[in-house]
């Protein structure tokens, strides 16, 4: 008995669109780095494609070139955010700039995207570096990153912005990309000629502490394996952590951390049976994972719900001290995947 991960494509295409409504510029593109966040590239690119998205950026070289191999050429934008050097990939692909010495190799060799660094200290050229790009290099657009836009009344996000105009002035006639999920919901000022949302896309909440605008987009559920009735005073899983304080029906499930069910969810995380949320007890292991399930109907093979509208990737993550990210991007390949 597999367990299974159904995602909802109309809901991500549903969420582009509503991204597209809210970004104060131009067009928006998918970023689906880490295989669309956990939830298969090449399924969510062909229906945003469908859709009316033609930009596509990634981490990874070989992520690009799976992309392309299941889209063809039909992306106006496939961009690769941690560059590549020249002579690498096709033409139709093109790479972000991070650095000079990757601005050296590029010019003369076809479209990049220029990275500049405007406050996050991590990839792109500097300000004063700018100055110093051959003049060979084809830049298509210049981009920066927001470190702070998940914080609206953050300093960062004012000072970013301003030293990203400083930088768009420099290269007059080239267009501009700066604003991620959380950034389109900043306003006006972060509108430029491409937004590039990920998270977002996928049902993560781009403010927090508000209400999600975004649809959810996957339910999780693995199969009953075992129903167990234990005593009072009975310990469930490794270590004996959790000892049942009454008599208890404990469900095992298919699915531990191999699966991206994190470790951290041990004592914290909860499931959906029957309409009913049911507690984690004991350590989740890396097959299975046990849910007290006293008083909801259960019976073997019923599929209880890891993650879903009920018990959202934020909603988890806040139990696993983490972001709705890295529940999103842990999610393991042994789930059957179901696209809608």
């Amino acid at each position: 008995m597999q367990a299974l991960l159904h995602i909802n494509l109309r809901a991500i295409v549903a969420n582009w669109q509503l991204l597209c409504g809210r970004h104060g510029g131009g067009a928006v593109a998918a970023v689906l780095k880490a295989d669309a966040y956990g939830l298969g590239a090449v399924e969510v690119a062909r229906a945003l494609r469908e859709a009316g998205c033609r930009h596509f950026f990634v981490a990874h070289l070989q992520e690009a070139l799976a992309l392309r191999a299941a889209l063809g050429e039909a992306s106006a934008i496939l961009a690769v955010l941690n560059g590549f050097m020249p002579g690498a990939a096709p033409a139709d692909i093109w790479p972000v700039v991070n650095h000079l010495d990757m601005a050296r190799a590029h010019a003369g060799h076809g479209p990049v995207l220029l990275h500049v660094d405007t406050g996050m200290a991590r990839l792109g050229l500097d300000l004063a570096e700018c100055a110093a790009i051959p003049s060979g290099l084809d830049i298509r657009y210049v981009m920066s990153h927001l470190a702070c836009a998940d914080e609206p009344g953050h300093a960062m996000n004012a000072r970013q912005a301003e030293r990203f105009a400083v930088v768009a002035a420099r290269f007059p006639g080239v267009a501009t990309s700066l604003a991620n999920s959380s950034g389109i919901f900043l306003g006006p000022g972060f509108g430029s000629d491409l937004a590039r949302p990920g998270a977002a896309l996928f049902g993560i909440n781009p403010q927090p502490g508000q209400p999600n605008p975004m649809a959810p987009v996957l339910l999780l559920e693995a199969p009953i394996l075992q129903l167990r009735h234990i005593a009072a005073g009975v310990a469930v899983g490794y270590g004996a952590g959790w000892v049942a304080p009454r008599p208890s029906l404990i469900a095992t499930v298919a699915a531990g951390y191999a699966d991206g069910y994190l470790r951290a969810l041990s004592g914290h995380g909860i499931g959906i049976l029957a309409g009913q949320a049911v507690p984690v007890v004991g350590r989740v292991s890396m097959d299975l994972t046990a849910f007290d399930v006293t008083g909801v109907p259960a019976a073997l093979g019923d599929m209880l719900t890891l993650m879903g509208p009920d018990n959202s990737p934020d909603m988890l993550a806040e139990r696993a001290g983490t972001i709705g990210y890295e529940m999103l991007t842990a999610l393991g390949s042994r789930y059957r995947r179901i696209y809608t």
